[in-house]
């Protein structure tokens, strides 16, 4: 038996989970959300894999006859809790089917709509969008590492934190600030110091290093701090900051390459995300060139979409009187919701496929958009 065999043969739930969690961090979905393993143990071995925007029953049917133990799905099947499981709807009977076939459900939902790459991103490579930014970056998240290195560790700190993903601002990596200065202590009766003698003062001289790191990867940066550096007793501080994070938050903003006429534009849309229909606010009779995105329900974003200077804004769901918000400021284009994320299972499908090229990974056949259209 080759090692590869093996290796696929012995690939765990986690394997997958921690993976993709890796590129959107469970950290960054919205309160309300349900990401994450919903059914299923981390540790059980698994066969394959079936992908799709929504997990319904016949999603669950799918994945038996398709010999897959694990389904992952963009919108999680559970938003809140169950109290009974009488099969009396959709997601009660899903997931007792799931149970019953030892089917693991696995949802990544808003946390892959606020990362860089993420769900945003797929409708923008669609629109051929360029120069593509977060709409609306999360704040918060950043946090500061604070600590003190003697001189001759000082560039193997850094460089540990650096390589978990600590000093990143923008298009730039291994950001620090470093001012040397000179640190004392003394070592008590039972200590084993890296320099200096016990019971006797010690000046040491150290560099302050400073850095950022977005806060769902503290762990590891804690982790390779300790691990890398030479002292005993580590020194750091952590502060959090207000800043902006650009590369977490919701909604995308990009350019096309050249201007275009606004009807023009939506016929393509239209094509270019398999929509139906699209419900539009009334035309403005200026030309497209900066466009706004956000997949699913997004006009919680339509200001934001305004202030960045976006001519069309497509989303979904947007309700009657939310449509006057535009206010002849912009052209608001909801495109149904299945239609603007639609692609996400693509997106999911890449991502795997990437990391783990022999593993049976399938994309689902069935339509699980609930909305019908009469044309």
């Amino acid at each position: 038996m080759s090692l590869r065999k093996t290796s696929r043969r012995n690939m765990k739930i986690s394997d997958i989970t921690q993976y993709l969690e890796g590129i959107a961090p469970l950290s960054l979905q919205e309160d309300y959300d349900n990401s994450g393993l919903i059914v299923g143990e981390p540790h059980t071995l698994v066969t394959a894999a079936l992908i799709s925007l929504d997990c319904t029953e016949a999603v669950i049917d799918e994945a038996i006859s398709k010999g897959c133990n694990l389904v992952i799905s963009h919108h999680p099947i559970v938003f809140k809790g169950l109290k009974r499981f009488n099969k009396k709807n959709y997601v009660e009977r899903a997931v007792m089917k799931a149970i019953k076939h030892d089917i693991a459900l696995y949802a990544i939902h808003t946390n892959l709509d606020h990362v860089s790459g993420g769900v945003n991103a797929k409708i923008c490579e669609k629109l051929g969008l360029q120069n593509m930014q977060i709409l609306s970056p999360k704040k918060n998240l950043l946090k500061k590492l604070v600590t003190f290195v003697p001189l001759c560790h000082v560039e193997r700190v850094r460089n540990a934190v650096f390589q978990v993903g600590a000093g990143h601002i923008g298009n730039y990596s291994d950001c620090s600030f470093n001012v040397t200065g000179t640190g004392t202590f003394k070592a008590g009766e039972n200590a084993g110091p890296f320099a200096g003698k016990v019971n006797e003062l010690h000046h040491e001289e150290e560099v302050r290093v400073e850095t950022i790191y977005p806060d769902y990867l503290e762990r590891k940066v804690l982790v390779a701090l300790l691990e890398a550096h030479p002292y005993e007793e580590v020194a750091y501080d952590l502060y959090p900051l207000s800043n902006s994070f650009y590369q977490a938050g919701a909604g995308m903003v990009g350019t096309l390459q050249t201007a275009t006429d606004e009807m023009e534009f939506l016929q393509f849309a239209k094509s270019a995300l398999g929509a139906r229909v699209i419900r539009h606010t009334a035309l403005r009779g200026n030309p497209v060139r900066r466009v706004a995105v956000c997949g699913g329900s997004g006009s919680f974003l339509l200001q934001a979409a305004i202030s960045a200077g976006a001519d069309v804004f497509i989303t979904a769901d947007f309700k009657y009187h939310e449509f006057f918000d535009a206010e002849g400021k912009i052209v608001i284009s909801d495109m149904g919701h299945f239609e603007t994320e639609q692609f996400t299972q693509e997106l999911l499908f890449d991502i795997i496929k990437k990391k783990f090229p022999n593993f049976a990974i399938h994309l689902t056949a069935i339509d699980t958009n609930p909305i019908n259209y009469l044309i």
